[in-house]
């Protein structure tokens, strides 16, 4: 069956429009349009991960920022959380863990560009959204442009700004973007009123932002003064039920930016006074796709590395130009001086989220392991660095009739395109629900006709026509690209599709896994060593079922022990083994009376009155990893009567760093399980 598209038209780009922009001291300019952004005159697709800096020890921060540089992340986006900074009033701290300049010098070091997100109000499931508790009490209004209110904030941003003072973009530093509040969705005022402050105190970046979500009209901006970021998660934890939800928007080719159901904890609805975000005056950019869900103690979702690569390919395919995750990089929360720092039902919100943990379950835990997220996303990262030039400025063209996400039997695709070259998008995955095989497939773009494919299984992929490779056009590939390194270009296999390659001005076709084509090399890899590959620094490896990473030039794996990769050497790949001096920790269990009462023991009887197990735990060394394989409603980990991690049961044992109990006295202490949240397992 022949699949064609709409008819493509062109949209007019407007420039110059928006009060953003800017230049370093190098002479490179980064300037926004209302398609894409722009940094050296070429168009480009970043892609920025979440990470907050304060959620993590600063011993940890470059390590972890290398690795997400190696996942393909150009932009660390970071929440400034006002209650970690001024607990107690008049009283600030940016030191050690809490030091965000140390954390921006990091990710300059790490070659990443920093977005920081100063709030002063920025939910992050932080408690009272960040603001401090005596910022709460006080009694004017808050999110709001009175003079007490705006006194407060004046202070907060100064503080941040002497802070990150040099580090901007203009200055020749890494600070690209700077987000303003979180989800007020109808106080433009305020929001101008807040950047207007921050330009005032000295803040200066080539891009601000706020989020732009809020039902079926957008939230209410400032226009042309600040880019609407917008957020697609799988998983909603702030759903007040405990039911499967409805098939997924995310997973259908719907180019409308708005996700009216993110944030329905927070938002209310506001009047409909004719307000419709004008959002062909910016370019579609995300700060919010959920690579990863944090459990409620009533929601128990879990994102798979599918669940969050076929949303992303979607969103891309629908003109995403700005590829935004939250999270990418878990954390763990701290425990200030009057309380803790987690959202809950006692500070008002409609939700209960562990005290400490913030693994999110997404590309990077807390701990810095790597989930399956995080070499499936690297697929589509390596795509837009090598293509994003071309990508970016390629509108979204739908296919000839829309698939929505509850049609479990059609075929769902679009294209990007220039009306001459581009890229098609299959996204045949829906989240939770089953969708049937589609065979005999032949795509006609108006450009190009592709040889019959069956699209069969969970997959999502991208096939490219007319692809100018200098001085040689690729007509179509039935292979997904990946990158390129000079004259070689690297595809992934796409299962149960047979690759083919056709060359303009050819009249065959290639269907092997390295050939040379005019001076030009094609490199198909398997879809499972696809999620290995990484370019590092020019070079390219394949880690052997590893994450490979470089640091401080050397070659690193996140996996620990021995481990094995592949670097290529022009012609293919050579193989190398490293032996890695490490001892794998033993970590025993024992049964045992309750020690001590559990000075958070209001959490384990969530719900009602639950019954407690104990276990008494030792750990040969501190090396690795130990797995809580038990079943049960909360589980907390005492370390010499501290409280230093929890978790909520997701489906999947909770591992936990061998170091943290290693020569401690060490306690495990689970509730009872009983039916009252929604799980996936």
């Amino acid at each position: 069956m022949i699949y064609k598209f709409k008819e493509y038209k062109k949209s007019p780009v407007l420039r110059g429009h928006l009060n953003m922009g800017g230049e370093n001291p190098y002479g490179e300019k980064f300037e926004v349009t209302s398609l894409c952004f722009e940094r050296g005159g070429k168009p480009y697709i970043p892609v920025m991960g979440e990470y907050h800096f304060s959620r993590d020890k600063c011993e940890n921060w470059y390590d972890e920022l290398c690795k997400m540089k190696a996942g393909g992340v150009d932009i660390v986006a970071t929440y400034v959380f006002w209650i970690y900074h001024e607990e107690n009033e008049g009283d600030f701290d940016f030191t050690g863990d809490r030091d965000i300049r140390r954390f921006v010098l990091e990710a300059q070091r790490a070659g990443l560009d920093v977005f920081i997100r100063i709030g002063p109000w920025c939910h992050g499931e932080c408690r009272n959204g960040g603001f401090p508790d005596w910022l709460v009490e006080k009694p004017f209004k808050k999110r709001d442009n009175n003079d007490e209110y705006m006194a407060k904030v004046r202070i907060w941003y100064e503080k941040i700004f002497n802070e990150v003072k040099g580090l901007f973009y203009k200055d020749g530093g890494r600070i690209i973007g700077v987000q303003f509040e979180n989800e007020l969705v109808n106080n433009p005022g305020h929001l101008l009123a807040l950047k207007k402050l921050a330009l005032e105190i000295g803040y200066a970046a080539p891009v601000y932002t706020v989020t732009g979500w809020n039902s079926l009209y957008g939230a209410k901006i400032p226009v042309d003064e600040v880019v609407p970021v917008f957020a697609a998660y799988a998983e909603a934890p702030w759903a007040g039920h405990r039911e499967k939800l409805a098939p997924s928007p995310h997973y259908a080719f719907d180019t409308m930016r708005n996700d009216s159901a993110v944030g329905l904890d927070i938002i209310k609805p506001t009047d409909n006074d004719g307000w419709v975000l004008p959002y062909e005056r910016y370019p579609f950019a995300t700060c919010e796709l959920g690579a990863g869900i944090h459990p409620t103690h009533h929601r128990r979702g879990m994102v798979t590395d599918m669940d969050a690569y076929a949303m992303s390919l979607v969103k891309l395919g629908c003109g995403n130009n700005l590829i935004g995750y939250y999270m990418y990089h878990g954390g763990v929360n701290k425990i200030g001086k009057k309380s803790t720092f987690n959202e809950s039902k006692e500070t008002g919100y409609p939700n209960d989220y562990p005290i400490l943990n913030y693994d999110y379950n997404t590309a990077l835990s807390a701990y810095g392991e790597a989930g399956g997220q995080h070499g499936m996303l690297n697929m589509l990262h390596m795509f837009v660095q090598s293509f994003g030039e071309r990508l970016a400025t390629m509108e979204s063209v739908g296919a000839e009739h829309f698939v929505k996400e509850t049609d479990f039997d059609s075929l769902r695709y679009c294209m990007r395109t220039d009306g001459k070259s581009g890229f098609i998008f299959v996204n045949h995955y829906q989240r939770l629900y089953p969708v049937k095989d589609v065979f005999d497939v032949v795509f006609d773009t108006g450009e190009v006709i592709f040889p019959s494919v069956d699209v069969v299984g969970d997959v999502s992929f991208i096939l490219p026509f007319n692809l100018e490779m200098g001085d040689v056009v690729l007509e179509y590939a039935t292979a997904q690209p990946l990158c390129n390194v000079g004259d070689t270009y690297f595809f992934a296999q796409i299962p149960d599709v047979e690759r083919e390659f056709k060359f303009k001005d050819c009249t065959g076709v290639f269907r092997g896994a390295n050939f040379v084509y005019a001076g030009k090399r094609i490199v198909t890899l398997s879809y499972e060593d696809a999620k290995y590959l990484r370019v590092l620094d020019s070079k390219v490896y394949v880690g052997d079922n590893c994450n490979l990473y470089l640091k401080d030039g050397k070659l690193c794996c996140i996996e620990k022990g021995d481990y094995s990769y592949r670097e290529w050497a022009g012609e293919d790949f050579e193989s190398y083994m490293v032996d890695v001096d490490y001892d794998e920790a033993e970590v025993y269990f024992s049964s045992c009376e309750e020690p001590f009462l559990p000075p958070y023991g209001e959490q384990l009887n969530f719900g009602g009155e639950r019954k407690r197990e104990w276990k008494k735990i030792y750990a040969s060394s501190p090396c690795g990893f130990f797995e809580v394989g038990y079943k049960y409603d909360v589980a907390q980990l005492y370390v010499n009567g501290e409280l230093v991690a929890d978790n909520f049961y997701c489906s999947k044992p909770w591992r936990v760093p061998a170091r943290l109990v290693f020569m401690k006295e060490a306690y495990l202490v689970m509730s009872e399980m009983k039916d009252d949240f929604y799980k996936e397992f």
